[in-house]
This record gives C-alpha cells, structure tokens and sequence, in this order.
C-alpha cells in the first residue's frame, strides 16, 4: 500500500512538474511576442510589414514584395492574443491538455519565429514598402515547428503503462515461473536538473529569437554554448531503469536515449544500495571510488556488478529488480544452451 501511494505521489508530482514547464513555456513565448518588438521599436516603421505578395518591381529580382501592413500596436497584440487563445483552450479542454506540449511546442516556435521574422524584415526601414522578404526565416521558423511536433509526439507517446513485476519484495533471487517473463521498469527525474536545462535553454531560445530579430550579432556564440549545456543537461535530469529477460537496459533524458546495455549473460550480480551525493561527487554521471553512478536522487540505487565493475542508477524498488536481475542470471548460467 506504501509503495502505491508513493508512486501515485510521484506521479502527481512529475505531473505539477509538467504543468509548471508549460507554464513557463507559455510565459516565455509570450514575453517574446510582445518584448522583441518593444526593444526594437525605435528602428522599427510606425506601420509594419506583415504580408508579402507578388514579385518586387523589374529587373530580374524574383523577391517577395510587401502588400500588407499593420500598425505596431496590431504587430503585439494579434500574435500575442493568437497565443494566449491557444493556451487558454489547452487549459480549459481535457483532452487538449493531455496532448498540451505537441500543441504549445510547435505553436510557440512558429509564432515567435514568425514574430523575430517580421521584426528583422522591418528593423531599420522608415516605411513599410521597403521591408525586406523575411522568405528563409519563415521557413525556418516552420521547419522548427514541425521538429518539435515530432519530438513532442514522440515523448508522450513513450509514457506508457509501467508494468511491475509482483514476487515477494526484498527476496535477493525471485522465482520465475516457467513459461512467464517478467518485466521491471523504474523511471527516476531531478527537477532541479530539468530547471537547469530550461534555463539555458532559454538564454539559447532569446538569444537565437534575437539573433533572427536582427538584434543581436554573432547570435550562434551564445545559441551554441547554451543550447549544448541545456540538451546535456536534460539528458541526465532523468533516467529509465528496465529490467527484462535480455538483462538490464538504461535510458537516459525524456526520449530514453541514449541508452547503456547489459546482457544478462554479462552481468555476475546485482543488489539494492543506498548512496548520496556526497559520496559519488555529486549529481548527474558520476565516476568515483564507487564506480559508476547516475545519482538523480540521495536513497536506493540498483548497482549491478558486470566484468569487476560497477554501475549503480537512483531508482525505487531497486530490490525488487536487483533480484529480478539475480533469478536471470542465475537461470543463464544453469542453463548454458541459453547463451546461443
């Protein structure tokens, strides 16, 4: 009854986890929306170009020529209250908000890049008509949009049911029926790992919203130092532990990936362990005295023991897919015909 309680708190709390990222999503795409044309204002037309139609004049220019154009105050305000009705239906619809990330993700990034597009297309002009076609920005913008779909997509459709295994808890070798295969999955997060990663990412975001805003230079000095930081750091924010008659594999970050096998022929032992972060060096993946360590969280970790070393996950339930881990090795090594 414990451990069900627990993992139906930890669900809620990765769940206010999620609330709070999509929170700050929204909250970011929308100062972007409004703060990019406002630091921009003073080389900005007071009307701006917002449509492109046909060809621009003779010559053999092939260019996109401005036809429509809003005033400054319309430029803020439709893209923001465009933004803020999407939000607001993911909020308000069940269903919506179940699938809230594969519709904010791609509608922020194409909103925002849509916005940085207009802005740089206008920045420095005194009249609309001679704004630049913001044609390769656009499509960018789009590309990126449809990528985060995909990923967003992908991420919700990997969280799937978590199928346990259900032998007596804390039994160093658990009995495997025959005929049945067994499966131990454990998923662990850090929220502080995952607010590191959103923050430099969001420097990345502002400065490439800025960069493509024409407001900034060499904008890719600082898109590429945090935007690596922020992706390594989400990576190691959490981690999926599964355990299954092939052995033990570790997923790392969101998409699972990437990933560290072990064969259940490799494996000489396992076993449940508590470990701090202290006495691994620290948080994330950590090589000490110990061995190897993905340290996520202070408390049990699975370490298993493959070739004299070892390499220990934070995970709950580790006892009970240490002995999972155990009863198949046992069984490959009782039975050598296994291994061909």
């Amino acid at each position: 009854m414990s451990r069900t309680g627990t993992g139906r708190s930890r669900s809620r709390s990765r769940g206010r986890g999620r609330a709070l990222g999509l929170a700050g999503w929204v909250a970011g795409v929308g100062a972007v929306l409004v703060g990019l044309p406002l630091t921009a204002s003073a080389r900005l037309p007071d009307r701006m170009a917002t449509h492109w139609g046909g060809g621009g004049g003779g010559g053999g220019g092939a260019s996109a020529a401005p036809d429509g154009s809003t005033s400054f105050g319309e430029s803020l305000a439709l893209p923001t209250a465009i933004w803020a009705v999407l939000a607001l239906g993911v909020a308000v619809f069940t269903v919506a908000r179940a699938r809230a990330a594969t519709v904010l993700l791609p509608s922020g990034v194409l909103l925002a890049g849509a916005q940085a597009a207009i802005v740089r297309a206008n920045l420095d002009h005194e009249d609309w008509r001679q704004a630049d076609p913001p044609d390769g920005r656009v499509v960018a913008a789009v590309l990126a949009a449809a990528v985060l779909a995909a990923v967003a997509g992908a991420l919700i459709n990997r969280q799937g049911p978590v199928t346990a295994v259900s032998p007596a808890a804390g039994a160093p070798v658990m009995d495997i029926p025959a005929g049945e295969r067994l499966v131990w999955l454990a998923r662990t997060s850090n929220p502080w790992l995952r607010l590191t990663a959103a923050g430099l990412g969001a420097v990345a975001a502002v400065a490439a919203v800025a960069g493509a805003g024409g407001l900034l230079g060499p904008a890719w000095q600082l898109v590429a130092p945090f935007g690596v930081a922020s992706v390594s750091a989400l990576a190691f924010s959490s981690v999926r532990a599964r355990v299954t008659g092939q052995g033990l594999e570790v997923g790392f970050g969101p998409l699972g990936w990437p990933v560290r096998r072990w064969a259940a022929a490799d494996i000489e032992s396992a076993r449940a362990e508590d470990r701090t972060p202290t006495q691994v060096g620290g948080w994330g993946y950590r090589l000490s005295g110990l061995g190897t360590t993905v340290m996520l969280r202070a408390g049990e970790c699975l370490v298993v023991r493959s070739r004299g070393k070892d390499f220990a996950v934070s995970v709950d339930d580790a006892a009970r897919g240490a002995a999972l881990l155990n009863s198949l090795v046992t069984g490959t090594r009782s039975t050598p015909q296994a291994l061909s």
